[in-house]
């Protein structure tokens, strides 16, 4: 049986082809491409041959694959640069098998940006967002919204190459980039037109000039830090940052999770990279952001009734840089209906809902997670443990009460932090 062969073409077109491929073009059968390359290759098929347009239709291809090599014809896919670096090979052959289906990569334009701008790629992040309009950026938006990913790998790569689309342009991306404070120490250049007569090079510019640029709807887009970049929030830990780092209400002494019993509620949780996180009650925000920093490829779902919090919230959440985090200004349980049952939750406050709360938690965690309560009152202590008693939920408390060092004339002394209980629970493995 002969097989479907994928090419990919660059946009120079027939003339970038080795002499094996463009036979294979000029005597095929049935050509499928999208309409771009259709359009640049359309006076080198042969005479009678068929082409399909995949546009808008790349599920229909495997079957009109199947159906042409039933029929003994000779079949081609048109792909631009290396099918398998974000085009169509992949796809294609977990749907044929490599019996039905031969990728002849050409060089990705990736390369070709990188060359012009005389960029090693071996350690770039690959990403693309060349797909449906995405829309403008909005800050703590859904996981769901078409920059969501991009915007996390920004967060965590050094150099990034990224295929976009006509919408979802540079600009768009440089927006975004500004909005969450990834600008400073960002460079950006754009490769436009790539191998065509208008082919045009933009760049190294800053991440606020790009965002006043108009691009052309064909481009690659290469975003680097600035190896001279020394910032801030990269100099802090996963988990246990500093008290005082946090914006924070000061009616006492802030109203905030201590750095000890954040770090040991944070282990209680069970953190993975992957983890979803509901937090309840988020005060400064202190453990669900640290939560994110360590959930880096999950998300964090905080709510806080009061606007004054969430506003700390808000800046704590943009100086550290988090993107993986959503905050509601709302009282618990009202605005947590909608969002994805969790790995793990943390509750700092209960707004007097604690029993309520702690029920609808149980029924929503998934399998293996974890709640992490933390209380300073006998009664809410009682209240919870009876709680957790009626619900046959696995339950422990620890009680933590630290010391630190304060100075006193030239020395020293301890000075007690008021004593905290750490509840943990799940429900039993078995429980419906």
């Amino acid at each position: 049986m002969d097989r479907c062969r994928v090419i990919g073409v660059l946009d120079n077109g027939f003339s970038g082809l080795a002499e094996s491929q463009q036979q294979l073009i000029a005597n095929a059968d049935l050509v499928i491409a999208g309409s771009r390359l259709l359009a640049l290759l359309s006076n080198n098929f042969k005479e009678g041959s068929e082409q399909r347009n995949m546009t808008g239709k790349f599920s229909q291809v495997p079957q009109w694959i199947d159906d042409a090599l039933d029929d003994s014809r000779s079949v081609i896919v048109l792909a631009t640069g290396d099918p398998l670096c974000h085009g169509i090979g992949s796809y294609l052959a977990s749907k044929l098998g490599m019996e039905k289906c031969e990728i002849i990569p050409n060089i990705s334009t990736l390369q070709v940006a990188c060359s012009r701008f005389g960029i090693a790629w071996q350690s770039a992040s690959i990403c693309s967002i060349h797909g449906a309009d995405a829309g403008e950026w909005v800050e703590e938006p859904d996981p769901e919204h078409g920059l969501y990913k991009l915007l996390q790998k920004i967060r965590g790569e050094q150099l990034l190459i990224v295929f976009t689309s006509s919408a979802n342009s540079p600009d768009r991306v440089a927006r975004m980039m500004l909005m969450e404070g990834f600008s400073n120490g960002w460079q950006m250049a754009v490769a436009e037109n790539l191998l065509q007569s208008g082919e045009n090079l933009v760049g190294p510019i800053s991440i606020e000039d790009s965002a006043e640029q108009k691009f052309s709807d064909m481009n690659i887009m290469l975003l680097w830090r600035d190896s001279s970049l020394d910032e801030e929030s990269s100099l802090l830990p996963l988990f246990g940052i500093e008290d005082s780092e946090y914006s924070q209400r000061r009616p006492d002494r802030g109203l905030i999770t201590k750095r000890e019993v954040r770090a040991l509620s944070l282990a209680r949780m069970q953190l993975s990279a992957d983890s979803v996180v509901w937090d309840i009650g988020a005060g400064s925000g202190s453990v669900g952001l640290e939560a994110a920093r360590v959930a880096s490829g999950g998300h964090v779902y905080a709510i806080e009734k009061n606007e004054a919090d969430a506003e700390n919230v808000r800046e704590n959440r943009k100086r550290l840089q988090i993107t993986n985090y959503t905050l509601v200004v709302d009282k618990a349980p009202s605005g947590i209906d909608g969002w994805p049952d969790p790995n793990a939750v943390f509750i700092g406050g209960s707004g007097g809902n604690l029993e309520l709360l702690v029920r609808k938690i149980l029924h929503r965690m998934r399998p293996g997670g974890w709640l992490v309560m933390n209380f300073v009152t006998l009664e809410n202590l009682a209240e919870v443990t009876a709680v957790l008693k009626q619900e046959g939920a696995e339950w422990d408390v620890t009680q933590m009460q630290a010391s630190r060092s304060s100075p006193i004339l030239e020395m020293h002394r301890m000075q007690a932090e008021n004593p905290v209980w750490i509840v943990s629970a799940r429900k039993q493995q078995n429980s419906k």
